[in-house]
């Protein structure tokens, strides 16, 4: 959830906002859309584990973990997106046409689900 809250929140934040560009890694990536990527998951996941928290049986602090993950997903986003270029790749399939392809889809994921999964473990 923290993933693709991450996710869609840049997403949203940057287009809406846009700015100054964060990289010329991932030319559309900008500032605002780092600070939607942190605040979309920060908002939903807070409020989702307020109404549900009586269904986790592990304490953590939401807060952390919540940065963490958003952080890890944006940087594994970026690791992607620069390893795309050096490739000279701009999709990287056809399945999703106008999303670049599912790698595009599930680049931050594979970098912050196992972080949040070994965070919520200790």
């Amino acid at each position: 959830m923290i993933c693709s809250l991450t996710d869609i929140g840049g997403y949203i934040i940057g287009n809406i906002i846009g700015g100054k560009k964060l990289t010329k890694i991932s030319p559309k990536k900008t500032y605002s859309g780092v600070l939607g990527s942190f605040l979309f998951p920060l908002i939903f996941c807070s409020l989702f584990f307020k109404f549900f928290n009586h269904l986790f049986v592990f304490d953590i602090n939401l807060f952390i973990l919540i940065i963490l993950v958003s952080l890890i997903t944006q940087m594994g986003d970026l690791i992607i997106s620069f390893l795309k270029r050096k490739a000279n790749l701009k999709d990287t399939g056809t399945l999703l046409p106008g999303h670049g392809g599912v790698l595009d889809r599930i680049d931050g994921i594979l970098f912050g689900l196992p972080i949040g999964i070994m965070l919520i473990s200790i």
